[in-house]
This record gives C-alpha cells, sequence and structure tokens, in this order.
C-alpha cells in the first residue's frame, strides 16, 4: 500500500507498458486494479506495439483507459508508437517492426510529454 501511496503522490503520473495480445501487460492492468478512488488526478497512457493502433481496431489502449477513468482520473494524453515484436505471430515477420521505435518515434514521444506539461 505504501508504493499505491508514494504514486499518488504526483501531480500526473504515466501508465504504459508494451501490447501484448492487444493490451497493455497484465501487471499493469492488475495494479490500475488495485488503486483506490481519486478525484481528477491526471494521468497519460503509453504503449508500443507490434502493429499499427487505430481508433476502432487495435485500439489497444481501451481497457487500460476505462480502468483509470473508473478510478476518476483524468486522462491529459495517449501516447503510441510502433515497437518491436517478439510475442505471438508478428516474431515471425519481425522485419515489420525491426528498429522500432526509431528516432521519429523517440522525437514524437519528446513532444509528447512537452505538451503534457
Amino acid at each position: 500500500m505504501q508504493n499505491i501511496q508514494s504514486i499518488l503522490a504526483y501531480d500526473l503520473i504515466g501508465f504504459g507498458s508494451g501490447i501484448y495480445w492487444g493490451k497493455h501487460d497484465k501487471a499493469l492492468l492488475d495494479l490500475v486494479g488495485t488503486l483506490p478512488l481519486v478525484n481528477n488526478k491526471k494521468a497519460f497512457i503509453f504503449s508500443t506495439s507490434g502493429i499499427r493502433e487505430g481508433r476502432f481496431i487495435n485500439n489497444f489502449n481501451r481497457q487500460l483507459k476505462r480502468r483509470l477513468l473508473a478510478k476518476g482520473f483524468t486522462i491529459s494524453g495517449v501516447f503510441s508508437c510502433r515497437g518491436f515484436d517478439t510475442v505471438g505471430p508478428l516474431k515471425l515477420i519481425i522485419e515489420l517492426s525491426y528498429g522500432l521505435p526509431n528516432a521519429q518515434d523517440l522525437e514524437a514521444a519528446a513532444n509528447f510529454a512537452k505538451e503534457l506539461g
């Protein structure tokens, strides 16, 4: 419980991981489940995945976003980029995501962080 209180001490909290089988890591989702209700605490979401995220198809951040909203968080932003995939069938087609995230992705992540304030 002490670790959870130290997480909640921040004004802006980032939640994210690589995407495994269409969702964030189970340990992250479980952690969010243990958080107490908060009152409009700011959070942002980030992820990497072997395939491109879409608004309706492959909306990888949807489950984490719902859980955070249910806990009372306000989502300040979401950042996703492609990453090297070594899980599931995409590991057989590694050239699709080899070398990702790349310099452009890292620059986009830095710009996202600046916009968060």
